[in-house]
């Protein structure tokens, strides 16, 4: 996974108890980032890793707590609400998905982000203001009712648009980064432009892959520019739709749009004073709402605005700039640690690469993060090569995932029984590691040539 979180000096907010406690909270996590890395690791392990730092999380928000109340900090109740957000919505939903997919590869990747995230982002900014070195970004949430309002009529939309049961996670969402994300910004105004309302949309990719592709018939794993389009518009809608029940917002006319980098996203929220900060799970993707009002200007987001003139022109733009961030998808899987983890360090430079040790790993694996590729062991106890293909094949939405069979065994007989399951090649495990690279990179150009 090599991920690591670097302590910096401007995490210290000069409390001795609090940032003893975050460099310990942080510690933790740089701990299991490493072990999720190891050859050897075990589900049971990886549980009680989790649990251990569940366990210093929940006792570091009470001591947290009881620090505020002795020193009087008017926002307790406010930095409570958040602890207790994450606490008890949040990380049960990322156990939960945990446990669904048997904390595979990608599950525990994606626990580990978002609490690196919302620990980093706490810290910064709420625990920051305790000492008064920073503002709380929560300060001008919506009174209570209407926050409950807003957020029923979120899901009830999200239910009449696409029949997905959703509930939110948290309802202090603070930008950090699930899965490949789209990131859609809209700003409001009124006619003397006196005010301003912005709004962020997050939608994970597969959500939109899930549901405006679905309403359109587009088959597809990939975002493109019609795609996109129907996405932009939908979501417009779906604000009008919001837009309706908020007096506050009558006469507002959208003045900018932006489609963002997730960089650009940070940089245009990192500031923000949020009234809504809703994250949500869909079943089928998370969303993200996000809305502040203010009367003075707006800073820019740094991506150029869309109009209907350039519409086509920026859309493409946007998709191109994350084609070229986001590397093809592989799969790497076999029942040895060696060969696994060697293929993921040839590999690991020009592609994502994932790892399962079983056939039954795979398919968890491939349900939870469709890859581009999977390399695929021909010859795994228990579960075969063959069995775990014929799974794939059986399933509609997997059913076009591309497969390469790894062998050790490339005599005549062999050969002909891979042919015949009609795999995209096969792949000898003797090769040397620069004839592999070449074969797989020559998959992939070959792939976007014929595109």
């Amino acid at each position: 996974m090599e991920g690591q979180l670097v302590w910096k000096d401007e995490y210290n907010i000069g409390v001795d108890i609090i940032d003893k406690e975050h460099k310990r909270l942080f510690k933790i996590i740089n701990k299991l980032f490493r072990f999720t890395d190891e050859k050897n690791k075990s589900q049971w392990a990886c549980e009680e890793g989790i649990k251990f730092f569940k366990e210093h999380a929940v006792k570091h928000f009470a001591e947290e707590e009881e620090y505020m109340a002795s020193i009087n900090y008017e926002r307790l109740d406010t930095h409570r609400h958040i602890h207790q957000e994450f606490r008890e919505r949040t990380l049960p939903a990322l156990e939960e998905e945990l446990e669904q997919t048997g904390y595979c590869t990608n599950s525990v990747g994606h626990f580990l982000g978002v609490c690196a995230g919302w620990l980093i982002g706490h810290t910064l900014m709420e625990d920051r203001a305790i000492t008064g070195r920073e503002r709380s970004r929560w300060m001008e949430l919506l009174p209570g009712k209407e926050q409950e309002m807003l957020k029923k009529m979120i899901l009830q939309l999200m239910y009449d648009l696409f029949h997905l049961e959703s509930y939110v996670i948290s309802e202090t969402y603070g930008g950090e980064k699930f899965g490949e994300g789209v990131y859609y910004r809209l700003l409001y105004a009124s006619e003397q432009e006196e005010e301003k309302w912005e709004i962020f949309l997050v939608f994970e990719e597969k959500l939109l892959l899930n549901t405006v592709g679905k309403v359109m018939g587009i088959r597809t794993n990939k975002l493109d520019s019609m795609l996109m389009n129907a996405a932009r518009y939908m979501a417009r809608q779906f604000i009008g739709c919001i837009r309706e029940h908020l007096p506050d917002m009558n006469g507002y006319v959208l003045k900018e749009e932006n489609l963002l980098t997730y960089e650009q996203f940070q940089r245009a929220f990192e500031n923000e004073r949020l009234q809504v900060s809703l994250l949500i799970d869909t079943g089928e993707g998370y969303f993200a709402y996000c809305m502040s009002s203010r009367r003075h200007l707006f800073k820019k987001a740094d991506a150029e605005p869309i109009n209907t003139a350039n519409a086509m022109t920026e859309v493409t733009k946007y998709l191109t700039i994350r084609e070229g961030r986001l590397k093809p998808k592989i799969l790497v899987v076999d029942d040895s640690a060696t060969l696994r983890m060697g293929i993921k360090k040839l590999l690991s430079k020009d592609y994502d690469v994932a790892l399962a040790q079983s056939g039954a790993a795979a398919i968890r694996c491939i349900i939870l993060d469709k890859p581009d590729l999977v390399l695929l062991d021909y010859e795994m106890p228990v579960c075969n090569g063959k069995q775990v293909l014929e799974m794939i094949r059986s399933e509609e939405t997997l059913a076009d995932v591309p497969v390469i069979f790894l062998t050790g065994r490339t005599d005549l007989e062999t050969v002909k029984k891979l042919i015949a399951l009609k795999p995209e090649g096969y792949l000898a495990k003797y090769l040397k590691p620069e004839e592999i690279k070449q074969k797989i990179d020559a998959y992939f150009q070959k792939k976007t040539t014929s595109q």
